[in-house]
């Protein structure tokens, strides 16, 4: 028998995977527009390129996911996710994405409703394993969000991500 736990529990990691099957197509057609160059520039020291926030992305992923909710070994290298400038092209930034967002959406869609509650210590934090999930969630929104902007000023033209508009 279903409880009322169950079906809230299995309509939050639903929506988690739906957000990030949204922003992974979101992130795919910018990085599509972006040449290598492009990709890597930064406008100053204080800034991240759009490649450092992919690498930013799956080690928080990997840490929070992989690691604090699925037990796996944390490998994360956080410094060198911001160090990097270059090394990697779209495409492969685009299949590290794929593949670790689609290992941490099977992460996400195999919590038992009961886990949800359940405090883990990802980047020492005591967090719930649902807290775990939305953080990962809401940070990948965020920083695509960043991406689409700065796809937007650097190619000059609308994306189209959502809506199409007559034009």
């Amino acid at each position: 028998m279903t409880t009322t736990l169950d079906a809230v529990a299995a309509d939050f990691l639903d929506v988690s995977c739906r957000r990030l099957d949204m922003m992974t197509e979101c992130f795919e057609a910018c990085l599509r527009k972006l040449s290598y160059e492009q990709v890597w520039q930064r406008q100053g020291a204080h800034e991240n390129a759009v490649g450092n926030l992919v690498l930013h992305l799956c080690g928080n992923a990997r840490q929070w996911i992989m690691h604090g909710v699925g037990g796996a070994p944390d490998v994360r290298v956080r410094d060198a996710e911001f160090s990097a400038d270059g090394g990697m092209s779209g495409e492969e930034l685009i299949a590290l994405f794929r593949s670790t967002f689609d290992e941490a959406k099977g992460v996400i869609a195999a919590v038992p409703a009961e886990r949800l509650a359940e405090r883990i210590t990802p980047q020492g934090r005591n967090v719930s394993v649902l807290e775990a999930i939305y953080q990962v969630v809401g940070h990948v929104q965020q920083h695509v969000g960043q991406i689409i902007l700065v796809t937007k000023q650097m190619t000059a033209m609308d994306l189209d991500l959502t809506i199409p508009r007559p034009r």
